[in-house]
């Protein structure tokens, strides 16, 4: 790597993007980040400098603007961007399609016009396992074709690797990262998932069940083919997601090609079961959690966990953490958010 590579990270003061900036300044990047904080706060920046207590530099943007982004590039050499900024509840796509594609798509449309406009080669792509529907193997690995999408926000990831690929033609080179299930928190509980309003992700509305926040949490779905009946995910630690975009650089930077477009799975290769979860947080927490099985929610796919295999090859990557302690850096998250702990 040449002398402190700046790379532009967008939506990095959201859950995946703040854990991606730790570890881009642990490893010796420079790093300029941005977010509308829409949905997220100052106190999450603040956090990643207290956890690195590197600088770096912080800037509340919307990738939608395409004069504020046009700016920020005219004023920075950037040698990569990192692109999170991205509305990401499978439940609130279904309820607002159009406010999801206006987003999804259209910030990564102002985004590549930019990086094109100030020569930026190299982009990493947070993707989602959404882009496979119900895949019709497990574990599903990169050749899968794209099923229909179970949600727009699934569609919206699928239209924007396509946009990607096409890029290349351009001269952009690209990785695409298709995340299955990031949960957890930094192990400081510094920084961590922060929902605005009822989370749509499981783990942090179990979290905020165990913390009294939430009534009760409903597991959607005990009929399911599954050996419990319940879904089945791949959920892999977000500090783990966060070192395989480190990784993605590495890889790009080591690339003697002018053009190139890969994508990879990132999951554990392992698929639990949401009331396998459950159980999990109860035993590695002691904390009793009150829950129900509900129906089945619009959207969600039956069963889906990675073959990560060419994720681990070609970027020397692999997960540290399991299940348990990522559960268990979620609920400390948690209560440090609710001041239940110093």
């Amino acid at each position: 790597m040449k002398d402190k590579q700046h790379v532009l990270v967008t939506g990095g003061a959201g859950y995946i993007g703040a854990h991606t900036v730790v570890e881009l300044l642990h490893a010796g990047y420079q790093v300029t980040a941005i977010d509308s904080l829409e949905r997220s706060e100052q106190r999450i920046v603040e956090g990643v400098s207290s956890i690195t207590q590197k600088e770096f530099t912080f800037t509340k943007v919307n990738c939608l603007d395409a004069a504020a982004l046009d700016q920020l590039f005219a004023a920075n050499r950037f040698d990569a961007v990192i692109h999170f900024a991205a509305y990401k509840s499978v439940n609130e796509s279904v309820e607002k399609p159009l406010m999801y594609y206006n987003n999804n798509v259209g910030s990564l449309l102002v985004v590549l016009e930019t990086m094109k406009r100030h020569r930026v080669p190299d982009l990493i792509f947070s993707s989602s396992c959404t882009v496979y529907g119900q895949p019709d193997h497990i574990p599903v690995d990169e050749t899968a074709p794209f099923k229909r999408a179970e949600s727009p926000y699934g569609a919206t990831k699928q239209l924007c690797e396509r946009i990607l690929e096409d890029m290349t033609t351009e001269g952009l080179r690209v990785v695409s990262l298709r995340y299955f299930n990031p949960i957890g928190a930094h192990p400081s509980a510094l920084i961590g998932e922060l929902p605005i309003g009822i989370p749509n992700n499981l783990v942090p509305y179990v979290t905020q069940t165990a913390a009294g926040v939430r009534a009760q949490l409903t597991v959607f779905g005990n009929d399911y083919a599954t050996p419990d009946g319940s879904c089945l995910r791949d959920f892999i630690h977000v500090c783990d997601v966060a070192t395989a975009h480190v990784k993605a650089i590495e890889f790009l930077n080591h690339l003697k090609s002018p053009t190139v477009c890969e994508v990879f799975n990132l999951g554990t290769g392992v698929g639990v079961s949401v009331l396998e979860l459950v159980k999990k947080f109860i035993e590695v927490t002691g904390v009793k959690l009150n829950y129900k099985i509900g129906p089945r929610r619009p959207g969600d796919v039956e069963k889906v966990y990675a073959n990560p295999h060419k994720v681990m090859q070609a970027l020397h990557w692999k997960p540290t953490y399991d299940l348990g302690q990522s559960l268990l850096h979620a609920w400390q998250w948690e209560q440090k958010i609710r001041g239940l702990v110093n």
